[in-house]
């Protein structure tokens, strides 16, 4: 009997082996069995989440919101605690947000996280105790679909791949701010609904050559509060940098060059609202784009990839109180700060050095065109010191205002404040506020198109304090909340990425009345005999100006634009500063 009994525990022994041993087969992914060549499909990658979800109580898939491919986005959440409720963890743990496939032909961070959550989830990594990751698995679902081999010219693998463009052919990482795709208005929903301490966005770079596969654009540090800023600058990106060294894996910052060699330095990239980075950083999110090397082999690439975010998991573990604090603190100086600064140059007084590791170049005659063309010799490499150019000063400050009011009608403006839980009070009742007005006074437009804009640069306003009386529907948005920085980088018309600037408010560039001059004349006639400083600086134009002199038109058309039948909407921009007490 005893040897029956023996015999049965040995075949269950072998049972449990072997269904282990399948499970495991089960849970291998494309990327491993492909041997590093090939990258999974859309379909491939949530069927593998799905399949640890349902194995493993620690790993939860959900589905959040829509995108322009008509399919929904997912996020995949691990946490050691099984616990997924967003309101819970996120005041216990930090939270890492990882958002893959945001340009699909970029596929490193959709194995490697694919890997990641696997090991995480059968242990081969310690699970963090105060670290909750949530990935988005792939991000651009349309562009995931359009799989090919080819739109990536200067990449080295995998076989196929998705394309950059989504659905609509829009860029998503320069959606964040505009938000004209489904993608980032859903993406704004898991943002504020994870509250990310961290953020990471994996890519795959191009530009120049060197010796790295992995280098890093972490968030611009001068645009974090003080102490945050200070924290990722000379704590987290040190002490990533140095752990991956130690793994055996050298990484450098982004190089931000194009078709040249970075022996003589280079400067950060600077990352506004329109990108990720910059979007997420508007909470006080410590933000990092991953840009893998492109022509590094595919296998090479994701392993790099799977490295930094195991590394960032650690340095999460090990400062998650810090994070914590710094960025709750940030919010709380935000709120007493009297201006904020919309526009940034490269402090050309300081800058880093960078032990560079780099390949020689030469310039020879093409063989296609007969024309000289930049050659890389990865047989003559080089290590060398070069500057790094990483601090930013602000070139244009702007004064907090109490509140701003929005004139009622501009609802795809109020309709992207709701989406990023922007608080707001509709006016019921006509009121009056003393505000401070702005006339936009120049700005240029790209001549080419832009992710679907024709945007605005180098814009100017003249402010105006004057006394308003606003109506029912108008919207009062008071900036005493954590939506601040949000606020100040759309609503303000001088800033980068502003609301303005992305032509949302371009009916305003456009006079809807003029005059026939046949009729003017008279009225011209009479506003100057009642305006006598009016007809004093008309003369005075015409006696300095001899072209205006000599232009009848636009003598009618100065007195127009200053009488009370000018058409007073044009150039007003329609959001009002209430200035603090």
């Amino acid at each position: 009997m005893k040897y029956l009994f023996a015999l049965i525990m040995t075949l269950a022994i072998i049972s449990c082996e072997t269904q282990s041993e399948s499970k495991t087969l089960e849970l291998t992914t494309v990327f491993e069995k492909s041997k590093g060549k090939e990258t999974a499909t859309y379909q491939e990658t949530i069927d593998f989440y799905i399949e640890l979800a349902r194995e493993f109580s620690e790993i939860n898939i959900q589905t959040i919101g829509s995108t322009d491919s008509g399919y929904p986005l997912h996020i995949v959440t691990f946490n050691s605690d099984s616990e997924f409720n967003f309101n819970k963890i996120t005041k216990e743990k930090n939270i890492i947000l990882i958002n893959n496939g945001i340009h699909p032909g970029e596929s490193d961070g959709i194995d490697a996280s694919m890997l990641l959550y696997r090991d995480l989830a059968l242990k081969k990594i310690t699970p963090p105790e105060n670290t909750v990751l949530v990935t988005i698995p792939i991000y651009n679902i349309g562009g995931a679909l359009s799989r090919n081999s080819t739109s990536r010219t200067n990449q080295n693998g995998p076989n196929s791949y998705g394309f950059r463009g989504n659905t609509k052919n829009y860029d998503l990482n320069r959606d964040f701010i505009k938000a004209d795709t489904k993608n980032s208005y859903t993406f704004s929903k898991i943002f504020h609904l994870v509250k990310p301490d961290i953020f990471v966005d994996n890519h795959v770079s191009n530009g120049a050559d060197y010796q790295y596969t992995l280098t890093h654009l972490f968030t611009q540090h001068n645009k974090l509060d003080g102490e945050l800023g200070k924290y990722l600058h000379e704590e987290m990106m040190p002490t990533l940098e140095k752990s991956l060294e130690d793994a055996g894996w050298d990484i450098t910052p982004y190089v931000n060059v194009f078709n040249t060699v970075p022996d003589n330095g280079f400067r950060q990239f600077m990352d506004s609202p329109r990108y990720s980075t910059g979007y997420t950083t508007l909470w006080n999110t410590l933000g990092l784009m991953v840009e893998t090397h492109m022509l590094k082999p595919y296998k090479q690439r994701v392993e790099g990839t799977y490295a930094i975010l195991v590394k960032l998991i650690e340095l999460s573990e090990q400062d998650h109180r810090k994070i914590k604090n710094l960025r709750e603190h940030s919010f709380e100086r935000y709120i007493e700060k009297m201006t904020y600064p919309l526009q940034w140059a490269i402090d050309t007084t300081k800058s880093s050095l960078l032990t560079f590791k780099g390949y020689n170049a030469d310039t020879i005659i093409s063989k296609v065109t007969g024309l000289p063309r930049l050659k890389y010799d990865q047989n003559t490499p080089f290590t060398k010191e070069i500057p790094y150019q990483n601090y930013y000063t602000p070139t244009k400050e702007v004064e907090i205002p109490k509140a701003y009011i929005i004139k009622k009608g501009w609802d795809e403006i109020i309709t992207r404040l709701e989406n990023n839980l922007i608080s707001y009070e509709i006016l019921k009742e006509n009121k009056s506020y003393t505000v401070e007005s702005y006339k936009i006074d120049s700005f240029e437009t790209y001549q080419n198109s832009y992710e679907g804009h024709y945007p605005h640069y180098n814009t100017k306003v003249i402010p105006t304090l004057e006394k308003i009386e606003f109506t029912p529907g108008d919207i009062l948005v008071p900036t005493n909340q954590k939506g601040l920085r949000y606020l100040l980088e759309t609503l303000e018309p001088e800033a980068t990425d502003s609301f303005f600037n992305w032509n949302f408010f371009d009916a305003i560039l456009q006079r809807k009345e003029g005059f026939s001059p046949y009729v003017f004349e008279d009225i011209a006639l009479e506003t100057l005999k009642k305006d006598t400083l009016l007809k004093s600086a008309f003369l005075l134009k015409k006696e300095r100006d001899s072209i205006f002199a000599s232009n009848w038109h636009a003598q009618l058309d100065w007195i127009y634009k200053r009488s009370n039948r000018y058409d007073p909407h044009y150039m007003q921009y329609p959001v009002y500063r209430v200035l603090k007490d």
